[in-house]
This record gives structure tokens, sequence and C-alpha cells, in this order.
């Protein structure tokens, strides 16, 4: 049973390749391809979510690859298509979201809070340090034993 299993899971490890995405496109220069293995990497599948399209084998993502593709044989800057592909799919699409807008409250929010525990660390120990008790000078020690010693009230 053990050597049945172990089998089992080889044979799945060895189809895993085919699984895999297995597209080739013809680009007129050796630049543009390198652009467009980085650029398939930059963006996000929008169905998948969780993997860029180059690594997804969803129909829309085989669309984005095809799309990128002719965009960059037409001549677009990665800027043009990077702003095609936000303006179709929005910012989402982006594995780096641009420094602005819905994204600029993402970006600072964790120094926004960093900054707002300082604060009150700083003003909690300011606050206890405040209500610790003074040393008493001689005189109002000597006023104090006097009072518990009579009992009397001033």
């Amino acid at each position: 049973m053990t050597r049945a299993a172990t089998l089992c899971a080889l044979l799945l490890l060895a189809a895993a390749p085919a699984l895999a995405v297995i597209e080739t496109y013809e680009f007129s220069d050796p630049q543009l391809e390198a652009r467009y293995q980085s650029l398939s990497e930059e963006l996000r599948c929008p169905k998948c979510q969780n993997q860029n399209i180059a690594d997804s084998n969803a129909p829309i993502a085989q669309d984005l690859r095809r799309q990128l593709h002719r965009q960059l044989e037409e001549g677009a800057s990665d800027e043009e298509v990077l702003d095609y592909m936000v303006a179709r799919y929005g910012e989402f699409v982006r594995y780096r979201p641009r420094f602005g807008g819905a994204a600029l409250a993402l970006w600072l929010a964790p120094a926004a809070l960093l900054l707002v525990g300082v604060v009150v660390l700083v003003s909690t120990v300011r606050r206890r340090a405040a209500g610790q008790p003074q040393q008493l000078s001689a005189q109002e020690r000597e006023e104090v034993e006097r009072l518990l010693r009579d009992g009397e009230e001033p």
C-alpha cells in the first residue's frame, strides 16, 4: 500500500510541469521579450489574485499576456501598458501600486500607526511620572509627623 501511494505521488509530481503556462510569442527584439517577462511578472491575474499573469493559466491571464505582447510590439512604453491595464482592471492588477490615491493610505498607514503608538506611549509615561509622589521638605515632614502624632486635623 505504501509503495502504491509513493508511486501515485511521484506520478503527480512528474505531471506538474504539464500544468505550467506554455506560451511562446515571437518578438521582433530581444529587449521587447525582456520587457514582456518583466511586465508579465508585475501584473496580477484578476481571476487568480495571488498569481501574476506569467504564472496563471486562467483565460483572462492568457488574454492579458496576448494584449501585453501586442502593445509591446506596437511600441507602447512600460508606463503606457501599465496605464492601460490599470484603466481596464483597476489598480489591483499591479503588484506594486502607485504611490497616490487610495494606495497612499495603505503606504502611510504603518508609519501613522507607529507615530500614534509613540505619542500614546510618551503621554502615558509623562502622566505616570507626573503622578509620582514628590519628596517632602523637612518642614512638611515635621508637620505630617505632628499631625499623625496628635491626631489633629489641620
